[in-house]
């Protein structure tokens, strides 16, 4: 038999590597297995590291969120500030309001309000240190009835055990039959917030979970003594929102609450003067240390109303604390309330 050649297809081309491309090609390889080698090895803060030995870097990283000014035009701009005097706790919030232009102008049908009372401590509402369930009863009605707000929301961060606080200082149950909903901290509740201009708390743990689709917010704080401060009112209550190891600030207290006077612009505070802690703030704990202040200031201006709950309501004339003087600095408000409030006995 006659052998047969095998033959390759008239365009078939043999293909080779050249010299050049074979070096290329192991240049390349080498190129990526350093760099592999590198990722992994490399120190952990080196660029484009991939060592994790903490397993943090894998973790999502937090995103600081903003809060909005929660701040509306008043009624009056000549009243920033006003006194309702005489009768009981409902009567006198209804005065306060009225002598601003009315809850109405403040807050639409629809709304959805937070309201941050001071609950802070496990204690029975006579001893002074915590909000007046009356108050917060008759402003949950107001709102859900008179406003017709959607939703009223009551939050705080109590330095103590929250249920504890809201139970025995009587603010829980007020709030729920009135129609309002009480939202209690746990560790999934709380995000970093930014607050531009914040020294201490620029970006800081917040206790977020009750503030999701809320358009106006209304602080309400017992008037009494603050053993660093001098004096607790309506600004120094917006430190029961922050989360953390916010006891650290006490050094710096004046600081601390004239940075929570940016954090936190209200549609209103409301200082409680029904029972006036007088000594041994903030926690209280003797009934003699508490009196009668006849009184409930609803403010626009923060700074100012603090400025007179410190006059009139804990009866110290002179010099204002230091906070309150910082917070105008910083464009929270005017500590002189002079031809700026009105008072309805």
């Amino acid at each position: 038999m006659t052998s047969r050649k095998k033959y390759p297809h008239a365009d078939y081309r043999g293909d080779y590597l050249s010299r050049r491309d074979l070096l290329k090609r192991i240049l390349a390889l080498g190129g990526i297995g350093a760099a592999g080698t590198y990722l992994t090895h490399a120190p952990e803060d080196f660029p484009w590291s991939l060592r994790d030995h903490t397993g943090l870097r894998g973790m999502p990283v937090e995103t600081p969120f903003q809060l909005p000014d929660f701040r509306v035009e008043p009624a009056n701009p000549g009243i920033q500030v006003g006194v309702g005097r005489g009768g009981d706790a409902h009567t006198m919030l209804r005065k306060a309001l009225d002598a601003i232009g009315g809850l109405k102008h403040f807050i639409q049908p629809g709304d959805i309000v937070l309201v941050k009372p001071n609950v802070a401590f496990d204690r029975s509402p006579n001893l002074g240190a915590t909000t007046n369930p009356a108050i917060i009863e008759t402003l949950v009605r107001l709102l859900l009835v008179d406003a017709r707000a959607a939703e009223v929301r009551i939050a705080d961060n109590p330095i103590e055990s929250p249920a504890d606080c809201f139970a025995k200082s009587g603010i829980g149950a007020a709030a729920e039959q009135a129609g309002g909903r009480v939202y209690l901290p746990d560790p999934n509740a709380f995000e970093v917030l930014y607050t531009p201009g914040a020294r201490l708390i620029e970006e800081w743990a917040f206790f977020r979970r009750p503030f999701k689709d809320v358009n106006k917010v209304i602080g309400i704080a017992p008037a009494k003594d603050h053993n660093l401060c001098h004096a607790s009112l309506g600004i120094k209550n917006w430190y029961g929102l922050l989360g953390g190891r916010r006891n650290q600030f006490h050094q710096d207290i004046h600081e601390i609450v004239s940075d929570l006077s940016i954090m936190i612009r209200p549609t209103l505070t409301i200082v409680d003067g029904t029972r006036v802690l007088m000594e041994n703030g903030p926690t209280g704990g003797d009934p003699s240390n508490v009196r009668d202040g006849n009184a409930v200031l609803v403010g626009i201006d923060p700074v100012a109303t603090d400025a007179w709950a410190f006059e009139h309501l804990l009866q110290r004339p002179g010099r204002l604390p230091d906070y309150l003087y910082m917070a105008e600095q910083k464009g929270s408000g005017k500590v002189n309330y002079k031809d700026r409030l009105k008072v309805i006995t």
